[in-house]
């Protein structure tokens, strides 16, 4: 039975990504929006709606150190793992608001948080953010979704799908935002789903709860992302795919980490500046895979580099 609910998963986590990218892309034709902006803001928000409750969960039982190492294993996972993964299948072509503002926003953004937990002692004098930093972490959330959206409609010039029509029944916005939201659920429930059976299985193949914990439950939380990137290359849109993940990881920042901190000071606990370091490296590296190999595109070379650095930060953590 087990076995049957995982497939039951994997299929509700495809089929959900289908009706998402398909809903936001039309409602990015619909309104001449950029698909990247689509990505990083509808999409990226609600791929990391699991990401959101187990952060805000772990800050009320009183468990920073699991907020905390949840939002820095997902954003790492995000750009290591499910870029690499997306490369690999399609390299993704950068545009020049994604090198002059979008990277390095989230860059700076990284940065800005890890200073944020060097210079806050909170609880028993341990790294962290207290509830000043939280609120700061929120207002600037607000204003990175009011100017995304903002930019978002600046022309034609970063939307490459402008000379297409909407036709079928996406050329209703109701039915645009329903497919979003039907999309939504189908990942967030099948997500669940798939990180349930995973551990029931891997408990009866005797793997223990610790890397359980470290593997499906962090990369279960990611899961939204991973499909919904892959489908969206797949359908040729990469910079819905890189949205996606930019997006999710100024999210995961900015308004999980700063509401779970708003609710209660969380502390670093068992996560090390190692760990943020990565996490920034991965930013940086996405960054710099600009100017590396073919020019202005995220290639496959790059894709295999940021997999086997995952592959290292796995091997060093275990």
């Amino acid at each position: 039975m087990t076995y049957i609910v995982l497939i039951i998963s994997l299929v509700l986590l495809v089929v959900g990504a289908n009706w998402l990218v398909d809903g936001a892309a039309a409602i990015a034709r619909r309104y001449h929006m950029s698909e990247f902006i689509i990505g990083a803001t509808i999409v990226g928000m609600g791929t990391s709606a699991p990401e959101l409750v187990v952060s805000v969960i772990s800050s009320i039982g009183g468990h920073g150190d699991i907020a905390i190492g949840n939002v820095v294993g997902s954003n790492i996972f995000n750009v290591l793992l499910i870029l690499g993964i997306t490369a690999l299948l399609m390299p993704i072509k950068y545009t020049r608001d994604n090198v002059r503002r979008d990277i390095p926003l989230n860059i700076g953004v990284s940065l800005f948080v890890i200073v944020l937990c060097v210079l806050n002692k909170v609880g028993n004098g341990a790294y962290g953010l207290g509830r000043l930093s939280g609120i700061l972490m929120l207002c600037l959330f607000a204003y990175y979704l009011w100017s995304s959206l903002r930019s978002g409609r600046d022309g034609q010039a970063a939307f490459d799908d402008a000379v297409e029509t909407t036709t079928g029944y996406y050329r209703y916005t109701s039915v645009c935002v329903i497919s979003i939201v039907a999309g939504l659920a189908g990942l967030i429930y099948g997500g669940n789903l798939f990180v349930d059976s995973a551990s029931a299985i891997a408990r009866q193949w005797g793997v223990s709860e610790a890397i359980i914990g470290l593997t499906i439950v962090a990369g279960g939380t990611s899961l939204p992302e991973l499909v919904s990137s892959v489908i969206a290359v797949t359908k040729q849109k990469g910079q819905m795919a890189l949205g996606n993940i930019v997006g999710s990881n100024i999210f995961n920042l900015l308004l999980i980490l700063g509401t779970a901190s708003t609710i209660c000071p969380l502390t670093m606990g068992g996560i090390t500046f190692v760990d943020w370091g990565v996490m920034l490296l991965s930013s940086l590296i996405l960054l710099a895979a600009v100017y590396t190999f073919e020019k202005h595109t995220l290639d496959r070379k790059d894709a295999l580099i940021f997999l086997l650095i995952y592959a290292g930060y796995m091997v060093w953590l275990f």
